[in-house]
């Protein structure tokens, strides 16, 4: 017992010491745990902008929620009780509604088309637009595509999705996709999916491999359809007042920080989507509960056809803008 109060006392002390030591504290929240693509890359921006900083900055970070949960963050972010944080692109859309952009469904070829949009002119434009909220944007960090569940019928044409309830995120070009399809989209807290699923409240929901495998919706989903739809990612942004406080040297710290552990998350997240995919797989196998479906090309492109359908209604400046959605189609 002893042994334990000394051995907290002396992690307390250290930890105040590394903190006083330090000239900034960064306190970095994020809703996930450490073993996600987006919970390791904080872990490793941590330990790179320490070294960078020479312990000048010390980096706290919290991850689960234990902070703040997505919704509330960016009010804490703009009053700097919090510095760092890394919400997905729906929690801004009330204030920037032209992040929507990431939600339309089949805009990206594929990964490498996602990151040349976002490291390109359209990237940037965003990142000017949410910086003129208010914020400091570092950067866009990956969690990977979405793919479809069912429990009523298989997914392999558009019109099979017709008259199912599916789970969505609170989104104006989610809701519009489903719509297109003839399906009921349900805005729902991710929280409450498993359950609903599992009660026949919803019959379906979209999400990535690795979405779909911590929360077990396969468990309680018949029918599969790797369709990679769309995109699922999160903008990393940082107190203005913060950021502001820091010498230029520290800046330029922060920014390689930043640089690295993004090249690091968006390596995470392509292996994490792999491997979790197999144990899913893998699951389906054993289990003979689930099926998997990959649509072909035929398939793939009704699937377009229909929810591209709806790119028109976002073409208003106040929602997303034609040219932002052309520019990032025609992104090479």
């Amino acid at each position: 017992m002893l042994k334990k109060v000394l051995f907290s006392a002396v992690v307390a002390v250290s930890v105040s010491t590394s903190a006083m030591a330090a000239d900034y504290v960064l306190k970095f929240s994020h809703v996930v745990s450490e073993n996600t693509p987006k919970g390791k890359a904080a872990k490793f921006f941590e330990k790179r902008l320490e070294e960078l900083s020479k312990g000048k900055i010390d980096v706290q970070v919290y991850p689960n929620s234990q902070l703040y949960k997505d919704k509330a963050v960016l009010k804490a972010i703009r009053l700097n009780s919090v510095q760092m944080a890394c919400p997905s692109f729906s929690k801004f859309t009330k204030t920037v509604p032209q992040l929507a952009l990431f939600d339309l469904p089949f805009l990206f070829r594929d990964m490498n088309h996602v990151h040349k949009v976002e490291d390109g002119a359209v990237g940037q434009k965003l990142k000017d637009m949410v910086a003129a909220k208010g914020f400091v944007v570092l950067n866009y960090w990956d969690n990977a595509f979405k793919q479809l569940t069912s429990n009523k019928k298989a997914l392999l044409m558009p019109e099979d999705a017709k008259g199912q309830k599916f789970r969505i995120m609170s989104s104006k070009v989610l809701e519009a996709q489903f719509k297109a399809v003839g399906a009921n989209p349900q805005v729902m807290p991710f929280s409450e999916v498993y359950s609903a699923l599992q009660q026949g409240v919803i019959d379906g929901e979209e999400n990535t491999n690795s979405n779909i495998y911590t929360k077990k919706f396969y468990e309680v989903q018949k029918y599969m359809t790797l369709s990679n739809h769309g995109y699922l990612g999160y903008l990393v942004v940082m107190s203005k007042k913060f950021y502001d406080s820091l010498p230029k040297d520290l800046q330029a710290d922060v920014k390689q920080a930043m640089k690295e552990a993004t090249e690091k998350e968006r390596q995470y997240a392509k292996e994490l989507d792999k491997s979790q995919l197999a144990k899913i797989e893998e699951y389906a196998k054993k289990s003979g509960k689930l099926k998997i479906y990959t649509l072909n090309d035929k398939q793939k492109a009704a699937w377009k056809k229909a929810m591209s359908s709806i790119y028109p209604e976002f073409y208003d400046n106040n929602k997303i803008g034609k040219d932002l959605i052309e520019a990032a189609i025609n992104t090479k």
